[in-house]
């Protein structure tokens, strides 16, 4: 389905003239709207830089590898230079700061705003309020589940269902060459409940599984997309645990602490290892695994996502019609392929 995504522009100058007001980061700091990846914004100084796109983006935390670098992304995109102002929110992995923080964007009359919600669901009164204001709303990375999807304009991001699918097809060729035709027993690591990064993968997982009878899921644990609490949910469960043949860690982070407490029981991983690891995200750490053999699949999520945004506004600014789902390709690593990637993979 395609919409025109420019509602509001009407009153576009308006809100930009705003901009030159001295007290507009100073207010907006209430909202807790600073860069803690070391990128401040800076008000327009003169009058030419009342014309820049403001655009108020409000990331979801800074739990992860990929997570930094998505906001990275996003930073070198929408710059001064580029045409850009931009005030950026941590929300720190809770929603209310992300409502809290969308609500001071809308107060002060961005042009845009975008934000990657930490779950699918509580946005439907806090985007009615911006339609109302006629600015446009870009997801990014994750998707929001409201009644009405005309709340916003256009999402940017990966297909998180097609990423479990891929995880699965992966596992099943790979047994398929190791010549298993036995019962397999599956761990899954899920990431933050009821975020469309873990229901995706999840629900893509399941969907391939289905046609094997064979896998069994034995546990599902939340580690929350952080280190520290997948290798605290692994380790607990070796505890009352010890037959399994993989782990399906839903990113990177947790399965660094997954293997650690996999390691630290005493199994191993890789080609003739005791347990096969599926990991998602594929980062340049991660991937490095993947050509050690410590990770047998890493399933790719694309975080440089900003480039992308950049592209739609600037179609959205030229009265073009977008599209309100935009996914980004991404690929499935193996120790064959790996190595052609590598030297290129930055974050």
């Amino acid at each position: 389905m395609k919409d025109q995504g420019c509602p509001g522009r009407r009153r576009k100058w308006s809100r930009r003239f705003l901009l030159t007001a001295a007290g507009l980061l100073c207010s907006f700091l209430a909202c807790g709207c600073s860069n803690s990846e070391g990128k401040s914004g800076k008000a327009p100084a003169d009058e030419n830089e009342t014309k820049l796109i403001s655009v108020g983006f409000s990331q979801l935390g800074s739990e992860s590898l990929w997570r930094t670098a998505n906001t990275e992304s996003v930073q070198n995109a929408l710059t001064q230079e580029n045409g850009y102002f931009l005030l950026f929110s941590n929300a720190r992995q809770k929603q209310e700061n992300q409502i809290k923080a969308i609500r001071g964007f809308i107060s002060q009359r961005v042009d845009y705003i975008i934000f990657s919600p930490v779950t699918e669901t509580g946005w439907d009164t806090v985007l009615k309020e911006a339609k109302d204001a006629g600015i446009p709303v870009l997801l990014v990375d994750r998707m929001v589940s409201v009644e009405d999807e005309n709340l916003y304009t256009a999402w940017i991001g990966t297909d998180f269902e097609q990423e479990g699918e891929n995880a699965a097809l992966a596992l099943a060729d790979l047994l398929e060459k190791d010549g298993r035709d036995e019962t397999v027993k599956i761990f899954v690591l899920e990431g933050t409940r009821g975020s469309s990064a873990q229901t995706g993968r999840s629900r893509g997982f399941e969907k391939v599984m289905a046609d094997h009878p064979s896998w069994e899921i034995i546990e599902r644990r939340d580690g929350d997309f952080t280190t520290a609490l997948g290798k605290e949910e692994m380790t607990d469960l070796l505890k009352h645990v010890s037959d399994i043949d993989v782990v399906v860690s839903q990113n990177d982070d947790m399965t660094f602490g997954a293997l650690e407490a996999l390691q630290e029981a005493g199994y191993t991983t890789g080609k003739d290892g005791d347990v096969v690891v599926i990991s998602f995200d594929a980062t340049r750490k991660a991937l490095e695994m993947v050509q050690s053999g410590e990770i047998a699949i890493d399933v790719e999520c694309n975080p440089l996502q900003g480039p992308y945004i950049d592209d739609l506004i600037k179609r959205i600014e030229r009265g073009e019609t977008v599209e309100r789902k935009n996914y980004i390709r991404e690929e499935v690593f193996t120790a064959e392929n790996v190595s052609q990637y590598l030297p290129d993979r930055t974050y």
